[in-house]
């Protein structure tokens, strides 16, 4: 074959696991052979709207297959994948799709007006609506871009029905050359800066990552794979959902978690693996239905963004279930270390090992490399590094050090054994119930208001989410402004979850000598 990316995978797939079962969605099971056709038939009508290689093609929606055959044609193409948050507000899904230049925007139904919205005015061109009802039979399909379609025009492109553009395209395989170091996907993070910046990740390091999942988890060609967090994040797709497709597993799609409803899929489907983050895995042990339901079918259990609270480790504990908790982020595709279950409570609080494939190491302020037990700053190599950003070379200048290393941005320290522990952050990132949360992109929108002197947004313990965002504002003089106020400006403009649960008045900052605010103070200040 000349696709040598992930594009060709489930063709490949198919060819050894035809009959057997790639996905379960709403209760109805996909087989290998029919996700790869209409891969297929969707790559075809993407050709035919002018998709080819290079282009961007972008997914907003939950779980749901149209995800997955998206991402995969896409590849088909040589496309580039841009999947977008369903929490950001409409002018942070126009900044994605025009800073991305995508022409195409694939949505689900339920999400219709913000898609209307979010590409107003953008590069996109050709709209795809994945509704709620069935397919529509082969030979029914009207044209990508039908003339005649009211929608069209200034609101972000005609739109078409994805099913029927589907149905009438030809099941013909394409085989396209692209390689591993092509684009694959392109994941927007929250910049420190307040603009955000699109990671370019390549077909190599989607792959790259899914092989450490493959060998420090040792996923087999039987798991049933129970997807609960949302695959716009790279966490739930690069450590769950390819790793499982790869070996010829099953992934089940939950449109959205819900404790109870993901107790009793566990139950239905026999799930073997399940990711989360340590608020999935509390609402659940904390769910009325956590003692009647049957989840001893589970063997693998993931968690990433901070360590999981003792309390909910023994809730595991207690059902004969152990944590692999990870440390990583969106540039290495995700993972970078991982802590073995068999090692969760003798290395409590550690991020593990790194990755098999992967290097980590701790460096001073100097650049060298620190001993063991020293904190320095969390460097990570090896081939599922994303290599830039995209159209950002300051960005991706600054992201890496003179040897070509990746500086995450975050302190830690490896123990006599090798395990890492994180210890703090550079750059103030606050992670939310596993979204992270980038303070000067909150601040900047709060600087728009009149009223405010100056702002700083940091991170306070939470008990549901972990922590939550807390604005701090000093007023100019003469001036008046509530929470509330603050609260009703930000709505709309910024995701809800980042969104300040609390708003503290105050008449000035510790500062600096230099007359920047000591956030580490703040966040001490506010801990309670």
């Amino acid at each position: 074959m000349e696709n040598q990316g992930l594009g060709s995978w489930i063709h490949r797939r198919r060819l050894k696991s035809a009959g057997r079962t790639a996905l379960i969605f709403q209760g109805r099971g996909i087989s290998y052979t029919e996700l790869d056709e209409r891969i297929n038939r969707l790559a075809q009508a993407l050709r035919a709207a002018g998709v080819d290689h290079g282009s961007r093609v972008a997914f907003l929606g939950d779980n749901h297959p149209a995800f997955l055959e998206t991402f995969f044609a896409a590849g088909t193409l040589g496309a580039v994948f841009v999947p977008l948050n369903t929490r950001l507000a409409p002018p942070e899904i126009q900044f994605a799709l025009q800073d991305s230049g995508s022409s195409v925007l694939v949505y689900t139904g339920a999400l219709a007006r913000l898609a209307q919205l979010g590409s107003a005015g953008t590069s996109v061109t050709v709209r795809l609506e994945v509704a709620d009802g069935a397919a529509v039979a082969d030979g029914a399909a009207p044209a990508v871009n039908p003339a005649a379609d009211e929608a069209a025009g200034s609101d972000g492109g005609q739109v078409s029905d994805f099913d029927a553009v589907i149905a009438g395209a030809s099941p013909d395989r394409l085989d396209l050359p692209v390689g591993g170091e092509d684009g694959a996907m392109i994941l927007y993070t929250s910049g420190t800066t307040g603009r955000p910046k699109g990671a370019l990740l390549s077909h190599a390091n989607l792959a790259w990552n899914c092989y450490n999942v493959l060998v420090d988890y040792d996923v087999s060609g039987t798991e049933v794979a129970l997807m609960i967090s949302p695959m716009f994040h790279v966490a739930s797709l690069d450590m769950g959902v390819l790793p499982v497709l790869l070996k010829g597993g099953t992934v089940v799609l939950e449109t959205r978690f819900e404790p109870g409803r993901t107790l009793a899929a566990i139950e239905q489907y026999g799930a073997t693996y399940i990711s989360g983050v340590p608020t999935t895995y509390q609402m659940l042990c904390e769910h009325p239905d956590w003692a009647k339901r049957d989840i001893s079918s589970l063997t693998t259990i993931t968690c990433g963004g901070s360590a999981v609270p003792l309390r909910v480790l023994e809730a595991y504990e207690a059902r004969g279930l152990s944590f692999s908790n990870g440390y990583g982020m969106t540039e290495t595709a995700p993972g970078a270390t991982a802590l073995p279950a068999a090692r969760s409570r003798e290395k409590a609080g550690s991020a593990g090992l790194p990755h098999f494939f992967t290097d980590v190491r701790i460096t001073g302020p100097d650049g060298g490399v620190l001993p063991a037990g020293e904190v320095g700053e969390i460097q990570i190599s090896g081939p599922n590094v994303i290599r830039s950003y995209w159209n950002r070379p300051d960005a991706t200048a600054e992201a890496y050090a003179e040897d070509a290393w990746f500086r995450s941005g975050d302190m830690g320290y490896f123990d006599d054994d090798g395990y890492l522990f994180i210890s703090d952050r550079l750059k103030d990132m606050i992670i939310s119930g596993g979204e992270n949360i980038y303070p000067a992109e909150v601040e900047q929108v709060i600087a728009e208001l009149e009223a405010v002197a100056a702002v700083a947004v940091v991170g306070v313990p939470d008990s549901r989410w972990g922590e939550v965002p807390r604005a701090v504002i000093s007023l100019r003089e003469g001036y008046a402004l509530t929470a509330e106020e603050v609260q009703e400006h930000l709505f709309g403009r910024l995701a809800r979850y980042k969104v300040p649960r609390t708003v503290t008045m105050v008449e000035d900052f510790p500062r600096t000598a230099s007359g920047k605010i000591r956030k580490a103070e703040l966040r001490r200040q506010y801990r309670d």
